[in-house]
């Protein structure tokens, strides 16, 4: 029996690929949401760990379980030893964070005991998966601060999950404004529907391997600067934009030449992004020159867009405001995208329990539009 294929967009657009009680995006009404709750109101109103907490479990935890839980991440963030030479090792090697960081993870699976999803039951999935993210921050600050020539710093349990990011990144303990400030980025990157990273998490969890091979492919896909490099790449086009006043030219210049204004438009929303309103009121929290920079150029390059492009609004999005809190925060550029690792690696592990409890491998079908081939048979 011939197999019914079935033709699709470009980019898999508005196909629905699997079930995931984890969250969605409304494009259109510019809303997206974690279980049953608005995402940018958690973001305003709760911690990482607690939206963290909601992920896993699918709801909110009370309070015992909040501190329990905060407890238990906390208690998971310290570097096994075996794996201190392989960071040595790879932070000071020519090579992106991202990088590093997926080679660092190949060989964690190892010293973790980490077993292929389909191997184990989705209890030891759910502990492999919470140990592997609350690891990841502590990994990525020792090969950021060691590609610095800095000793890595042991985590500090008493700090909340950003707040001891933060900590380890910098050396510093951060400000309760600029931690907040992180953490709210980062509440608002855990998930974002099925986009390219998530998605390709759940195609290597489909398959059966480990965690730790899932996230790896998935900080694969989030290295393409369509996708999560854009937060530095917006910050280097306020650089070179240099001032307020050659914004407009400057954006002229750069679609008369074909290139994407980062930080502006989105492949999902229609309506503004969400996210990138609570950023911009996390940036004037923070203050700074950088900030009313920034402010300043964003009203500018609308405008711009607005005259170039009549008639398909191209709102800023979360990666222009991303760049400006992390930077005033303390965190060097190398580190943005990372930043967005850290949190959206929490989702990813989500992701992965999710689809390896469906126990589906994901394997679309290709169109063939090469020459005509001979079968061997025909020849003979």
């Amino acid at each position: 029996m011939t197999q019914q294929l079935i033709d699709v967009p470009a980019g898999l657009n508005g196909v629905i690929a699997a079930d995931t009680a984890i969250g969605a995006v409304d494009g259109d009404r510019g809303f997206f949401h974690y279980g049953a709750h608005d995402a940018t109101t958690l973001a305003r109103t709760r911690s990482f760990e607690e939206v963290w907490f909601l992920v896993r479990e699918g709801r909110l935890p009370n309070d015992d379980e909040a501190r329990a839980f905060r407890s238990l991440v906390a208690s998971l963030r310290a570097i096994p030893v075996d794996l201190l030479p392989v960071i040595d090792v790879m932070a000071r090697q020519e090579a992106s964070m991202l990088a590093k960081l997926r080679a660092v993870l190949s060989v964690a699976a190892h010293v973790l005991g980490f077993d292929p999803v389909i191997d184990v039951d989705d209890a030891a999935r759910r502990e492999q998966t919470l140990h592997l993210a609350a690891l990841v921050p502590s990994i990525l600050a020792a090969l950021s601060r060691l590609a610095r020539d800095e000793a890595p710093v042991e985590p500090d349990p008493t700090l909340a999950h950003a707040a001891a990011y933060l900590h380890q990144t910098t050396g510093v303990v951060p400000t309760p404004v600029a931690a907040r400030a992180v953490e709210q980025y980062m509440i608002l990157t855990i998930d974002h529907g099925f986009n390219a990273s998530t998605f390709t998490a759940r195609v290597v969890a489909s398959t059966g391997a480990d965690p730790a091979d899932a996230v790896c492919a998935a900080l694969g896909a989030l290295a393409g600067p369509l996708h999560g490099g854009a937060p530095s790449r917006a910050l280097d086009a306020l650089d070179e934009i240099g001032s307020v006043d050659r914004a407009a030219d400057w954006v002229r210049g750069e679609m008369a030449a074909g290139r994407r204004i980062m930080g502006f438009g989105h492949a999902v929303y229609r309506a503004p992004d969400p996210r990138s309103a609570l950023l911009r009121e996390v940036a004037e929290r923070l203050g700074g020159d950088l900030v009313e920079f920034a402010i300043a150029v964003e009203a500018e390059i609308l405008v711009t867009l607005a005259e170039l492009k009549p008639g398909r609004p191209l709102p800023s999005n979360v990666e222009f405001y991303a760049g400006v809190v992390m930077e005033t925060a303390g965190l060097p550029r190398s580190m943005f995208t990372p930043t967005f690792a850290v949190s959206r690696t929490v989702g990813w592990c989500a992701h992965i329990v999710e689809q390896a409890a469906a126990a589906k491998l994901i394997r679309p079908s290709s169109r063939y539009i090469g020459p005509a081939p001979t079968p061997a048979w025909e020849g003979r």
